[in-house]
């Protein structure tokens, strides 16, 4: 598109934060949708909000999916620009993105709607919990391709350094879920009837739908997506360019929430009210990576242009300035959490008997978050470096390896605070191994400026007045 910006020019701190910093208010507006469920159906009834604590953890993993299918187009148009290619090319490559992303989104909402009878029963949902659940499945389904395709179309906008576009639509949207949220889930006088849990699957499904008709109209009028392009041409080379980084990296993203589902039917053996509190530390949790899910955002098109254009060593260092901010701020968090666990636990729990275990679950785990955004930006570079099995092999042995064993013998040795045990040493073991592939690939120096202090980077990507025309 015409408005692409080149995030190998200037200091590689400031391109970092110019495309992370708007990515924040995006990803902050589309998790509070999931704390926006859990704090209105807390008040519905505690069977609405334990459906929420099943299910949390399946759509985030098929969201995660989605993710990564944003991920290879990030990285095949990020690289092209770095390469500097334009026109019809960049044009194709879009529409095939979008088309590959309705249609594999189309297929996973039918499966997970015919599944999700039996897939829920298997994670322990009975009587009115698993009511509950099969009432908002159906309407996040129909919701799930629109959201798809346009993540696809938004990638395609950060890939080109242009994340005020995405942030923009994705807080949008947000806000319009929330503000939809209490009408389905309490009704509204004699119109509208309560629906539960179910009406909180309404709210989802049309923010979504009029979101990506909005972007998708923006798209059109910037010509950032154009039909006079053969847009056939070139189709097999597209899917498979995009999908040799989209496919590892959709598994990769998918198989965190994949573990906290299974890790998730571990709690349900201490009950209901375990699962409850457990679900609600999630999405408080999700809330509180957002700094680090949107540096995750930013480091894939920053180090994609800088691979395009054979800048690895402004590639490594923006890596690394990533890791430190994330140390700092997982630190930080900590500390925090453990202060304040009990009243963010009693404000998302309603009070109720979810409440202590959704506190003992940030004021441990909480220690450990730091790692897990390590990890999340590695996997991001690595994808960006067309890398993506790597990742995928990295979030793959923490889940499988360290998360889910320890999580099913710790529930039954020390019960709650066995998993989350469990949960702390997978964060740490995710920022172990991430260092470790992230030099592997040729993505980090281990040498001294590893452990430079990150305002000492930062001070470069501050503003400092007006800047002379080259």
């Amino acid at each position: 598109m015409s408005t692409d910006r080149d995030l190998n020019k200037g200091p590689v701190g400031r391109a970092l934060i110019g495309v992370s910093a708007p990515m924040t208010l995006g990803i902050l507006g589309v998790l509070s949708v999931g704390l926006a469920d859990a704090f209105f159906l807390a008040r519905h009834s505690d069977a609405a909000l334990a459906a929420i604590g099943f299910v949390y953890p399946v759509i985030v993993a098929l969201v995660s999916l989605s993710i990564g299918l944003a991920a290879g187009t990030n990285a095949v148009v990020s690289q092209a620009i770095g390469k500097g290619e334009t026109g019809a090319r960049r044009h194709r490559l879009t529409l095939h993105a979008m088309g590959l992303a309705a249609a594999l989104s189309c297929t996973v909402s039918v499966l997970f709607w015919l599944g999700a009878p039996y897939l829920f029963a298997a994670m322990g949902a009975r009587g009115a919990v698993l009511d509950e659940v099969l009432g908002y499945v159906p309407f996040w389904c129909l919701s799930f391709p629109p959201m798809v395709t346009g993540m696809s179309l938004n990638a395609v906008f950060r890939a080109a350094g242009r994340s005020g576009v995405a942030a923009t639509v994705m807080a949008s949207q947000s806000v319009l879920n929330v503000a939809l949220n209490p009408v389905f889930i309490f009704g509204l006088g004699g119109v509208l009837p309560a629906l539960g849990a179910e009406g909180a699957g309404v709210a989802t499904f049309l923010a979504r739908a009029l979101a990506f008709a909005g972007l998708l109209t923006y798209a059109l009028r910037r010509r950032a997506v154009r039909l006079d392009c053969e847009p056939l041409k070139e189709l097999p080379q597209s899917v498979r360019r995009i999908t040799r980084v989209g496919v590892p990296a959709a598994l990769s993203n998918a198989i965190n929430p994949a573990g906290m589902a299974a890790v998730t039917a571990a709690v349900a053996v201490i009950g209901d009210a375990a699962v409850a509190g457990f679900g609600a530390a999630a999405r408080v949790q999700s809330l509180l990576f957002v700094p680090m899910l949107a540096l995750s955002s930013g480091i894939g098109p920053v180090v994609g242009q800088a691979w395009g254009a054979g800048r690895t060593t402004r590639a490594q260092d923006a890596l690394r300035l990533t890791f430190l901010m994330c140390l700092g701020y997982g630190l930080t968090l900590a500390v925090a959490l453990t202060v304040l666990a009990d009243p963010i636990a009693r404000i998302m729990t309603g009070g109720d008997g979810a409440a202590p275990y959704t506190a003992r679950y940030l004021r441990v785990v909480g220690w450990g978050f730091f790692g897990y955004g390590v990890l999340v930006t590695a996997n991001a570079a690595m994808n960006a470096r067309d890398r993506a099995l790597w990742s995928m092999g990295l979030s793959a042995a923490r889940i499988a390896l360290v998360f889910i064993p320890l999580a099913w013998a710790g529930v039954w040795l020390a019960g709650y605070s066995g998993v989350l045990a469990a949960a702390l040493l997978a964060n740490l073991a995710g920022a172990w191994g991430a260092l470790i592939a992230a030099r592997a690939v040729g993505l980090l120096r281990l040498d001294w400026a590893l452990v430079r202090l990150p305002a000492l980077r930062l001070a470069r990507a501050l503003p400092r007045g007006p800047r002379l025309p080259n």
